[in-house]
């Protein structure tokens, strides 16, 4: 089928999952304060995220009491209220359109990824341009259809240059990002990149050593996988961002659906 030709995969085949991959971390790991050397910086992997290495990353905020599915809709508009529009960091200045989040309050799952690019500002919504295309291929292999999960992202306002976010912009929007997790509470969360890893989990660690694996997170499984941009600029990870899938898939008892 056409998604998975577009993750790459051209022999499709039903892959165990290696138990030991499923193996729960321990704690979520604490804040990295101190500076990092010039050696913990350099990483093989291009997509781990440039993040400004003297700034601090803040600790996730204690989880919020959970959220009846019947009121869940009026509890995200709530957070969107808080908001409102948005002049807290700099980011705001050149912004188009504050881009809050996309689709099912009672989603079983959630991607999180960076910020919005050039086409998430210009209509409001998240993952809307290329990238957003191929995510929709990725949940639509995982059996799923793109208003069934929940997307959103670090920052809710595209940084100059779709650079990276600053550690000041990130940590002023993240509560947010925080918020909106407590209400929706899925099963499963993905997390899109370095970046997205970084800030939900509040400490710099090179992105290979977080994939492969289930991380417990605010009362659900958080998966990390690369960034579907990446993806694009390096299609050889595609099968890789696949087997991050298969594990989220495990977690929520999906099959892929059935070759046509």
């Amino acid at each position: 089928m056409r998604f998975y030709r577009d993750l790459g995969l051209t022999e499709f085949y039903r892959r165990p999952v290696d138990p030991a991959l499923l193996v729960r971390m321990p704690a979520q790991p604490e804040p990295i304060q101190e500076p990092m050397s010039s050696g913990e910086l350099q990483s093989s992997n291009p997509e781990d995220s440039p993040i400004a290495p003297r700034k601090p990353i803040f600790a996730p905020p204690q989880a919020a009491a959970a959220v009846p599915a019947s009121g869940r809709v009026a509890a995200l508009q709530m957070i969107r209220d808080d908001l409102g529009d948005c002049t807290r960091c700099a980011l705001h200045t050149g912004r188009n359109k504050l881009v809050f989040a996309d689709g099912d309050p009672n989603a079983q799952l959630m991607f999180v990824g960076e910020g919005p690019g050039a086409d998430e500002d210009a209509q409001g919504l998240p993952f809307v341009g290329k990238a957003g295309q191929l995510l929709n291929n990725m949940i639509t292999a995982m059996g799923l259809k793109r208003e069934q999960v929940y997307i959103a992202n670090v920052v809710k306002c595209r940084p100059p240059g779709n650079r990276t976010p600053e550690p000041d912009e990130a940590n002023t929007c993240s509560p947010f990002l925080f918020r909106q997790i407590d209400v929706v509470r899925p099963r499963v969360l993905v997390a899109l990149g370095a970046t997205a890893a970084t800030y939900l989990l509040g400490a710099r660690q090179p992105l290979a050593g977080l994939r492969g694996r289930v991380h417990p997170f605010r009362g659900t499984q958080l998966i990390v996988t690369y960034h579907p941009a990446y993806l694009l600029r390096d299609p050889r990870q595609k099968k890789e961002a696949w087997a991050d899938l298969q594990i989220a898939m495990k977690e929520l008892g999906l099959k892929p659906p059935a070759k046509s």
